[in-house]
């Protein structure tokens, strides 16, 4: 019987453990969307947070666009042409792009950009106390320090997403026209023609929920820093690899069971 309980032991802790971490992140996120809803609200630094989420994080955003949807009309080429289907080029790039490769890549470049540096000053302040300085003086870290990184992160991510689309289709476009061939109407027809509503749609709610992953997970290692610059580095690890994993998962959640009729 010991040799029994020893041998569930180790798979028991590890269960246990992953639970206990499910839900303290599950409290932390009610409180944080607690603390977005209600008073007072700190409007300069939600601005602040969605130029630093946003307006500094474009370029990569969409470079990684170009050339990811450059890349992608390119293979679509080669493989269509071994069944002599490169016609399907521009509908095939555009549903790629607008579905998935727009939003996972774009949420994935802002999380390892937005969630390591939110665990890292996060971090820094609470490992030099001034975390503790502000609930001294009455002000709540989750409403002045969570809750505009949280909305900012929503509501910038799907205006950085469609923002990576477009620059992916032209991507695709820009290699279709220049160097496969294609010709610059019927390219652009045939991108029109099988664009539809529900692939916007998908697209925006993915980023959405993408924001709130990246900003979560940036804030709630941040915010659980200890252990001097060796905690915070590690906090920053976990932020960047965790929010990674749940943008995958999330992806996957929602293309199956919200979009997958």
């Amino acid at each position: 019987m010991n040799a029994l309980i020893a041998l569930f032991a180790h798979p028991g802790r590890a269960v246990l453990a992953a639970l206990a971490s499910i839900g303290r992140v599950a409290l932390f996120a009610l409180r944080a969307l607690g603390a977005s809803l209600r008073p007072p609200y700190y409007f300069g630094r939600l601005i602040e947070q969605m130029l630093v989420i946003g307006w500094f994080s474009l370029p990569v955003v969409g470079l990684t666009a170009v050339f990811t949807g450059a890349a992608l009309a390119q293979q679509i080429f080669v493989g269509g042409s071994r069944f002599n289907a490169e016609s399907t080029v521009p509908a095939v790039t555009v549903i790629a792009i607008v579905r998935e490769l727009g939003p996972v890549l774009g949420g994935l470049m802002v999380a390892g950009r937005v969630s390591s540096a939110m665990a890292a000053e996060l971090g820094t302040m609470r490992v030099t106390e001034q975390i503790d300085a502000l609930t001294t003086l009455r002000t709540d870290p989750f409403q002045y320090l969570i809750a505009p990184r949280l909305i900012a992160a929503v509501i910038v991510l799907p205006v950085l997403v469609l923002v990576s689309n477009a620059l992916g289709v032209m991507g695709g476009f820009l290699i279709g026209t220049q160097r496969l061939g294609f010709n610059v109407s019927a390219y652009l027809s045939t991108t029109r023609q099988y664009l539809e509503w529900d692939d916007v749609s998908s697209s925006l709610v993915k980023a959405a929920v993408f924001g709130f992953i990246i900003a979560l997970m940036g804030c709630y290692h941040g915010f659980r820093s200890m252990g001097g610059a060796a905690g915070v580095g590690r906090s920053t690890t976990n932020a960047v690899v965790s929010a990674f994993v749940l943008i995958l998962l999330a992806n996957l959640i929602i293309t199956v069971l919200v979009f997958g009729t």
